[in-house]
């Protein structure tokens, strides 16, 4: 087990030190024990307490095999975050936070695959076919992708957790994980609101000293975690095989009797086989029919759905915008038409963020009409109507 953190080394490390007293956050109040020379002081016996109840929330989740996501874009933090967790095998951004990263994963793995996709090229030759200034493009793009994209690599999936250095500087990664309902873990200095947070551990999150020792022992908690999943794998394993060694002898000998008893049995077995082919023509003459009727119909139900359902017929909504809804569900005019306007402006804003001037309150109204044949009078609401605002 990890050594437990003293009072006396984050008082030497410097944790205890908040903000000037007018930058202060109200909800802080619990966590500060007093004010000095203009400057709050955190109260570090309250600090071991929530750093203990975060230890071991980061514990069960690396022992359950999620992974923890870390975020330090600050200068004094990210080398110490990156040494750190690197040593725990943990993903961790410590350059700019990709807009997206959490809401729209698909599409931040899709920049992780192009990486593999170059680095696939480099090994199979096919870099070296390209021109030395196509060459040159390439190996920047992989630069770039390596050095915001490289340490979440190995992340193929939403993490468990998110641990955050300084929440007023991260507020995008925590609202993103606050929006998939992601717990949140943070050390929050004397300006944050307490209340963005599951787990915090109120601590000076401005100077290195202070970062590395808490860092320090939110990792030792993980390694533990790690290495209590390590434990338990190996001994599931070693018990597996000793069962299947077991049902492998019992297997054995069982096989022999049923063996010996099939022998004396086998001639009315025998007998009755034969007989089977006699109805085979029969059965196999009728499905034939049945997969022509299968093949038939979804042909036919697809052409119309097609004609039926062109979204872009609903004035205001482009190819993009349909294209949106459509791989958001709504892909009929009947859906459009039950969509509530806010739910189809999400749709469109997370989409893409040159589609969030779009203002889609008509929309359902048009699908509405279009949904039941009513063309005639959607055409002339169009027309009046400038460009389906109303």
């Amino acid at each position: 087990m990890a050594k437990k953190v003293e009072v006396k080394d984050l008082l030497e490390a410097g944790v205890h030190f908040g903000h000037l007293t007018r930058k202060w956050n109200p909800n802080m109040a619990p966590y500060i024990y007093m004010e000095r020379n203009g400057i709050h002081v955190i109260n570090l016996y309250k600090t071991v307490a929530k750093m203990e109840e975060a230890n071991e929330a980061l514990k069960k989740i690396a022992a359950s095999g999620r992974k923890i996501l870390f975020v330090a874009t600050k200068k004094q933090a990210k080398d110490i975050v990156a040494e750190k967790v690197a040593n725990v095998n943990m993903p961790y951004i410590t350059e700019r936070w990709p807009g997206g990263m959490l809401t729209n994963f698909v599409t931040i793995r899709k920049a992780v695959k192009k990486m593999a996709a170059i680095d696939r090229m480099k090994k199979d030759g096919t870099f070296l076919t390209l021109s030395k200034k196509e060459r040159l493009q390439v190996d920047r793009l992989r630069a770039k992708l390596e050095k915001n994209l490289g340490s979440i690599s190995e992340m193929t999936r939403l993490p468990g957790a998110l641990f955050v250095v300084d929440t007023m500087r991260e507020h995008i990664a925590v609202k993103e994980a606050q929006k998939l309902n992601i717990p949140i873990f943070a050390m929050v200095d004397t300006n944050g609101d307490p209340r963005d947070v599951d787990f915090l551990i109120p601590s000076n999150d401005d100077a290195s000293k202070s970062i590395d020792i808490i860092m320090t022992q939110v990792t030792n908690a993980i390694a533990e975690g790690l290495a209590e999943r390590k434990s338990e794998k190996q001994s599931k394993d070693e018990g597996d095989s000793e069962e299947v060694e077991e049902e492998v002898t019992t297997s054995a000998v069982v096989d022999d009797m049923e063996d010996e008893a099939l022998e004396e049995k086998a001639p009315k077995a025998r007998i009755e086989k034969p007989a089977v082919p006699k109805f085979k023509k029969d059965v196999e003459e009728e499905p034939v029919e049945e997969k022509t009727e299968k093949v038939e119909a979804p042909k036919k139900s697809k052409s119309k759905a097609d004609k039926d359902d062109d979204l872009t017929k609903i004035e205001g909504a482009g190819p993009k915008a349909a294209e949106a809804l459509v791989n958001a569900g709504l892909d009929t005019f009947d859906k459009v038409s039950k969509a509530k306007p806010d739910a189809i402006k999400e749709i469109l804003t997370e989409a893409s963020s040159r589609m969030a001037h779009l203002d889609p309150t008509s929309w359902p109204k048009q699908a509405k009409m279009a949904a039941e044949g009513k063309w005639d009078e959607l055409k002339e609401w169009q027309d009046n109507v400038k460009a389906g605002v109303e």
